[in-house]
């Protein structure tokens, strides 16, 4: 049998391969490209973890959980404040841009962090249109990363209320006004 043979009907593996990846959308593509760059790190890592790849509102989200939800070795891949799992996600995304020449904004997740995090930004956004409601005033939150900002700004503008970005770079942040 020749090296590129599968072995089964004739076809090469990479034909196979070009024939699957023909099938599958952009998000999909990149949400495979990033979850065989993720195993293959938790594989040389040796630490266990399964994949979830999920598209949606036109984006990838690639998550890894375990069935032990206190996987210390999983949580070390977030790190403190999820900075660890930031420079995973951005790993992963130079990963998809390497196969396909194209930017992604696809989402990482590892062992619920990000989903948690939501929650807790949610919150805070409530917190804030409650306080802006209240008392009229803006209200200035901490510097967040974009992915983060969006999911404030969401909140807020659901609630009916002004949001803005403000700052550059690490001190960047949102303002939370009453809507005019």
């Amino acid at each position: 049998m020749n090296e590129t043979d599968n072995g089964h009907d004739g076809t090469t593996e990479n034909q196979t391969a070009d024939v699957l990846e023909a099938q599958l959308s952009p998000l999909e593509e990149e949400g495979e490209i990033a979850a065989d760059y993720i195993e293959e790190l938790l594989d040389t890592a040796d630490i266990d973890g399964d994949i979830d790849i999920e598209v949606r509102d036109g984006r990838t989200y690639v998550s890894v959980v375990t069935e032990d939800s206190q996987n210390s070795e999983l949580e070390a891949l977030v790190g403190p404040k999820g900075e660890v799992l930031d420079s995973l996600q951005e790993l992963a995304r130079l990963a998809v841009l390497s196969a396909t020449e194209r930017r992604s904004r696809l989402v990482l997740d590892v062992a619920g962090y990000r989903e948690a995090r939501a929650e807790v930004l949610r919150e805070m956004a409530q917190k804030a249109v409650a306080q802006v409601q209240s008392s009229g005033d803006s209200v200035h939150l901490e510097p967040l990363s974009a992915y983060e900002r969006k999911i404030i700004h969401d909140a807020v503008a659901e609630a009916g209320l002004l949001s803005e970005s403000e700052g550059e770079g690490p001190g960047r942040h949102i303002v939370i006004s009453a809507a005019d």
